[in-house]
Order: C-alpha cells, then structure tokens, then sequence
C-alpha cells in the first residue's frame, strides 16, 4: 500500500499530465518513473544514508512542475538581472524553473556541443520506457531522480563530439516559483564521445526571495578517453530546498574532476554516484559546503571501482555556524576485478559555533588485495594554537578566525582552474560565511 506522500505524488502528476501539451515528448519515460516511485516511495528518516537530510519540508511541498503555469509578462527581465556575470569563452544557456528560456540564452548553434531542449527532442526508441535511466532501480538513494523523470517537462540534453579543444558551457537554472504553487525541475543528459572534451559550469540560483522546491537530475557518459571538468555550484536562495541526483559512467581512460560547492538554500541534499567502469578511469571529486543559521546541507558520495588501474581522489570541506548542519558520506567500493584501484579520501569539517553540527563519514568496501587505499576523517573546531599564533603576530581575534577558516577551505578553491569563476566563487563564498567584506582582504 502506498504511503500517503506517494499517493499524492501519483495523484499530482496524474492532474500535471492531464495539463501536458500532447506533444510533449517523454510521456512514456514518465509514466515509468512514476511506476517505480510508487514502488520504491521516497527516502525517510530511518533509511541510514537520509538521516542528516531534512525531508519534513515533503509534507507541504507541491509536485506539479511550476513550469505549467506561464510566467507574468515581464518576468524573464526581472530575471535577466539577477543572472551572475558572464564568463568570457563560455557559452551560456538559461532554464527557468527546468524550463529552457531562449531569450535568456546564446543561440543553440553557437558551440559544437550539441544542445538540444529536452522538451524539443521527440520520442523515439530511446525514450522508451525500457530505456528508464539504467541502474537507477540498483540504488535506493537515487530515488528523487525517479521524481524528477516523473515530472521534469524539460531540461537539457548534450552531446559532445571528439575534439582537441575543450569546449566551454555554462548553464544556469534558475528557481522563481513558490513551492505550494509548483516546483522545478532542472534536468541534465550528458554524454562526451571517445576523446571528446567539455568544461561544464552548473549554476543553481534563485529569482528573488521564492521559498521553491528543487529537484535537480544529472546524467553523465564518458566515452574511452573522454575529459570532463565540471563545476556546480548551489547557490539558491536561503528559503529554497533542494534535492539533486548525479550519476554518472565513465568509460576505459576517462576523466572527471568534479567541483561541487554548496552555501545557499535552507535545506539542500545531494546524492551522487559515479562509476569507473573502464581501466585506467580517474576521478577528482573537491567539495566544499558552508552551512549558518539553521541550513541543512548533505551529501552522499558513492564511487564503484569496477575495472583495473581506476583512481579516485575526494576532497571535502565542510564549516558549520550558528545551529547549521553539514554532512559528507563518503563510500568508496571496490569490486573483485578492480586490482590497481588507487582512491584517497580526505574530509574534514569545521565548527563555527556551538550549536553546530558536523557529520563526515568515510567508508569502503574492498573485494580485492591488490589496492592503495586510504582514508581520513576530522571535524573539530578552529586549531587554537594556529589562532594563538596568528593573535601573537598582532592580528585581532576576528581576522585570526577568519583567516584560518579561508585556509581551510582552499583545498577545494585552489582546484578551480576557471580564474574568473573562482573569483566569483570567493566573493560568494566571502558573503555566505557572513564576513563580509573583511573576509574580501584574503581573496
């Protein structure tokens, strides 16, 4: 018997397909989302890997995709504003509550990668219910992909061509609708052909003061060869809550460094699965999460070694202020044909007040001898004898603590090889630790 939220997410999407234009393509992906959500329901409290998320905001939320009500007149301007500046050499593409906004956006043709809507692609065999997001049964943590199939009305699909250039893409989803009056459903398809290059910068921000409900979906295939650099960033408004679902293959020598930073929304919790399905496949994975007041921000992180020589480096760090929590679960697995996995582990977080809370957690799993592995695990607050040393140079206590908490972060900052991204992300980062423009002095 289904649960009462799942009843009313079939009973939602039953009244938003009612509402979908005939042609939209996707139905049938949908219907079978749908059918597997009903079976599976959504995550709770008691399932071991959602204990630090906050899903009580559920019980109020509306399922129906804000994108079946028209925006006002105007309304796109308002946003066009608020849009962070642009980055010289990317191309850059615009969704509106999941829906791709051409009037914000640079014309389709205007990169080699191949970007089609999602809402403007047609159904064909690909699209068949069989083809439902592979693998997404085999995990229960990739639940709310399950929700975004079953109601996303766009999104983006990208295909990249072999080439000795990297190309460069920015594509920024921005949040505007109340999450009583519908909610957005961002979505990205990716796939890199063998030897093909992208730099990828994912941007989720927020049109004004909207408490909207985010449920954000990536897929990405990395042919043989392939190389991936790819950035996102949660940057959503303090009432925004966000749930956000990766997956991602890569295939015999493909690379991915993935940079994900999050310091908006009031609730956000990110699942991300990445497979090393070919031989030599190597990952970077640097996050950083900054959480104040009462936000929630969590994360699960699950690499599966699956092939011989794959290599994995994880970086994570994490402050925690006021009555904020921040988690990381990290878990590595590495199959029984995976000899030569070489995979490192380094998280740590930072208490910024007493009623903070850090949660890292590192795991594996290991069915093969032949591997480097390793691991470690802190979370403590501000080094004392580092802020009496810096107290002894004649720095104040204020500027002493705010010098070692841009320390502690910058083994994920300095990563970030965009040089005008990385300034952005240090001016947002500056604000979001709420030291202003004294904080600005380091960066």
């Amino acid at each position: 018997m289904a649960s009462p939220l799942t009843a009313r997410i079939i009973e939602q999407h039953a009244s938003a397909a009612r509402a979908l234009a005939a042609q939209l393509p996707g139905a049938a992906r949908r219907s079978a989302a749908l059918e597997a959500l009903a079976v599976t329901g959504l995550p709770g409290a008691r399932d071991e890997n959602w204990k630090y998320a906050h899903l009580r905001p559920l019980e109020r939320v509306s399922f129906a995709p804000a994108a079946l009500t028209p925006p006002a007149a105007g309304a796109h301007a308002g946003v066009a504003a608020g849009l962070p500046a642009r980055l010289a050499g990317f191309v850059r593409y615009v969704f509106v509550d999941g829906v791709f906004a051409p009037l914000l956006s640079d014309a389709l043709a205007a990169s080699p990668a191949r970007l089609t809507p999602l809402a403007a692609r047609a159904d064909g065999p690909e699209t068949a219910p069989a083809a439902l997001v592979p693998r997404r049964e085999l995990g229960v943590d990739q639940r709310f992909a399950l929700l975004n199939e079953a109601f996303a009305t766009d999104g983006a699909a990208i295909d990249v061509p072999a080439g000795p250039e990297g190309l460069c893409l920015e594509l920024i989803f921005v949040a505007s609708a109340e999450a009583q009056q519908g909610a957005s459903y961002p979505r990205i398809e990716l796939r890199l052909e063998p030897r093909g290059r992208l730099v990828l910068i994912e941007r989720h921000v927020s049109a004004g003061a909207a408490a909207s409900f985010v449920t954000s979906a990536v897929s990405a295939e990395l042919a043989r060869g392939a190389a991936l650099d790819h950035y996102r960033l949660q940057e959503l408004g303090s009432r925004a809550v966000l749930f956000d679902t990766l997956d991602a293959t890569l295939a015999q020598d493909a690379t991915y460094r993935l940079h994900a930073l999050g310091s908006g929304a009031a609730a956000a919790r990110s699942t991300l699965g990445v497979r090393l399905a070919g031989e030599r496949a190597a990952l970077t994975l640097s996050a950083a999460a900054l959480g104040d007041r009462q936000q929630v921000q969590d994360t699960y992180a699950l690499v599966e070694h699956l092939a011989p020589h794959a290599r994995t480096e994880e970086t994570f760090r994490g402050i925690s202020a006021g009555r904020a929590r921040v988690a990381f679960n990290g878990k590595i697995v590495v199959a029984r044909d995976a000899h030569g996995t070489d995979s490192r582990q380094s998280l740590r977080g930072l208490l910024a007040g007493p009623e903070a809370e850090i949660d890292v957690r590192p795991q594996l799993e290991i069915y093969t001898d032949d591997v480097r592995c390793s691991h470690g695990a802190t979370a403590g607050k501000l080094d004392d004898n580092m802020l009496f040393y810096l107290l002894s140079r004649g720095l104040d206590r204020d500027t002493a603590q705010r010098a070692l908490k841009w320390a502690f972060l910058a083994d994920v900052i300095a990563r970030i090889e965009v040089s005008p991204l990385r300034r952005q992300i240090e001016e947002r980062l500056a604000g979001a630790m709420q030291d202003g423009a004294a904080l600005r002095e380091f960066l």
